[in-house]
């Protein structure tokens, strides 16, 4: 279906650039402090909406669709991609790993633990694929009037990457009204954490999956993430979920 890539998408070779070129300090700090962090505009206006009209097109005949009532995770469809993420989003994923691997290994390294994530996504993927973990988790969201997603988050496996990322590709208050991002943190002996995330039209957030360490003041523990979307109030929300691990 994207054989021939998709119109207005930055080629791999720019998208690489961009990611080098993102304020990655800044970034990391973000995520060791909240869990998430926003990358404003990483696609232009028309390059998010080319996105979306094209997905758009695709999604009732080339992808797999997952009703949110049948699985107790809200109201409306998730639609998610096959074994092989079509281009240029194959190659986004590819580059997001390579930056987002250091700082998934030093996460596992504050928490004491032995598992390290291998340089590049096909040899994670490889890991995956001989653990039975075959079932691709990225998806493509199209939620309607009155559709939400449920908190939820994607932490079963034994190779669970502790990150993944999220695309706006709509207008808020434009294209639609609610279905606001939202996480929450558990921290032991405490409530939970409420996160909206904010996003614009091409912004991505780089999100916890499911654990993330957070520092108290007797040293680093494990904290649990959930990951939700809002009630839609009115219009249609579009949007990307980028997984790098696959589902058992």
């Amino acid at each position: 279906m994207f054989e021939h890539g998709l119109p207005m998408t930055p080629s791999t070779a720019s998208f690489r650039a961009t990611l080098k070129n993102l304020d990655w300090p800044g970034i990391i700090a973000q995520l060791d402090a909240e869990g998430y962090a926003v990358l404003p505009g990483l696609l232009e206006p028309t390059q998010a909406q080319g996105l979306a009209h094209r997905l758009n097109g695709c999604a009732c005949a080339a992808l797999r669709r997952v009703s949110l009532a049948s699985c107790g995770l809200g109201r409306g469809e998730l639609h998610f991609f096959g074994n092989q993420l079509p281009e240029p989003l194959a190659a986004w994923r590819v580059a997001f790993y390579e930056h987002l691997t250091p700082i998934a290994n030093r996460w596992n390294e504050t928490l004491g633990l032995d598992y390290r994530y291998p340089a590049t996504l096909h040899e994670f993927q490889q890991r995956n694929r001989k653990a039975g973990q075959t079932r691709p988790l990225s998806r493509y969201d199209r939620l309607g009037e009155s559709d939400f997603v449920a908190l939820h988050q994607q932490s079963k496996g034994a190779h669970v990457f502790p990150m993944q990322i999220v695309v706006l590709l709509g207008v808020p208050g434009a294209d639609y009204t609610g279905g606001e991002f939202v996480m929450t943190e558990q921290r032991p002996r405490m409530q939970s954490r409420p996160i909206v995330v904010p996003l614009r039209l091409g912004d991505a957030a780089i999100i916890a999956t499911a654990q993330r360490p957070f520092k108290g003041s007797k040293g680093h523990y494990r904290v649990n993430l959930k990951h939700a979307i809002g009630r839609v109030r009115s219009g249609q929300r579009i949007g990307l979920e980028l997984s790098f691990h696959d589902g058992p």
